[in-house]
């Protein structure tokens, strides 16, 4: 398989992980998003459906699913930083704030979440010569996409 065939396809999936299925679609490792666009399983999706008094609530485990999303967001956003070679500081322990939103910061949340996806994946589409950073971060990106995809799947079952 070619480089570009196969940051293609991890690309994919982490579409998958990030927008769920097209209408009448499932992913790879998803559910099914039915014809209407409901049951759609994707990250944007999980968030979209919460309100900030929900996203804000701690769980047993002690983090929120707005701590969560922060997180992730910082993440992606450090991992392009990483590989252009801005090696930080990062504030890691401080990613996972705010944990606690009121309406407008949980749609800035969301935002930051939606333009990090979307300025890891041209990253990737712009990388001409894949070195252990470049190939680093995108292998990075989508492990941690699914990771917190998965915790914040059921992070979200132990709040009801």
């Amino acid at each position: 398989m070619s480089e570009p065939a196969l940051v293609e396809a991890v690309l994919a999936v982490l579409k998958a992980a990030c927008q769920g299925g097209a209408p009448g679609q499932g992913t790879g490792f998803l559910d099914g998003t039915k014809a209407d666009g409901s049951g759609n399983h994707g990250l944007f999706a999980v968030l979209d459906a919460l309100d900030a008094e929900r996203a804000s609530r701690p769980t047993a485990l002690g983090l929120s699913v707005a701590g969560h999303a922060a997180h992730l967001a910082f993440h992606l956003e450090a991992g392009v930083r990483w590989a252009k070679g801005d090696r930080g500081p990062n504030d890691w322990p401080g990613s996972f704030e705010p944990r606690v939103v009121d309406e407008a910061a949980w749609r800035a949340t969301r935002a930051r979440m939606r333009a990090a996806y979307a300025a890891n994946a041209e990253y990737a589409r712009s990388v001409t010569t894949w070195d252990d950073d470049a190939a680093g971060t995108l292998a990075a990106s989508l492990a941690h996409v699914t990771y917190h995809l998965g915790a914040i799947r059921q992070a979200i079952k132990l709040l009801d």
